[in-house]
């Protein structure tokens, strides 16, 4: 019998608190250490920046994705680690970046927290899914290392 285990491939969507200030340099570094470990794990996807969060979707071979995300709940850098999504998939949304960073605007009213119903901890995670494509259509992608 065939093991395709490792042929299943998964979306992942979490949110998380910022710990300390989010300075350029700091996300920077995030961004240019999970595009270096991605790229090496066939895992792709897109983290979201906004006022003291981040939201992050991860793609790729689960026990994979699953062995990053348990490396990202114990990162000192944030806090509050929350599985909002969570689905097998036929293909990717993000399968051309290792990682992009979308810096969501300080003007948008959900990310300035002025739409008291999206709490992305009590949002259900098809909803979350649905605003971070749409910030990932109306913002620009910084690519570092142009992966």
């Amino acid at each position: 019998m065939k093991d395709n285990r490792h042929n299943i491939q998964v979306r992942l969507l979490y949110v998380s608190h910022a710990v300390g200030p989010q300075t350029t340099t700091v996300t920077t570094s995030i961004l240019l250490q999970a595009q270096t470990h991605n790229a090496v794990h066939g895992i792709t996807g897109v983290l979201c920046q906004g006022q003291g969060f981040f939201f992050q979707v991860l793609e790729g071979e689960r026990s994979r994705v699953n062995a990053l995300y348990r490396r990202i709940c114990v990162d000192k850098r944030h806090h509050a680690v929350d599985v909002l999504h969570y689905e097998e998939i036929k293909e990717r949304l993000f399968g051309q970046w290792s990682m992009a960073l979308i810096r969501l605007p300080v003007n948008d009213p959900m990310v300035n927290r002025q739409h008291p119903e999206f709490d992305p901890y009590a949002t259900s995670g098809p909803e979350v899914m649905a605003q971070l494509l749409d910030w990932v259509a109306t913002g620009q992608p910084i690519e570092m290392t142009g992966s």
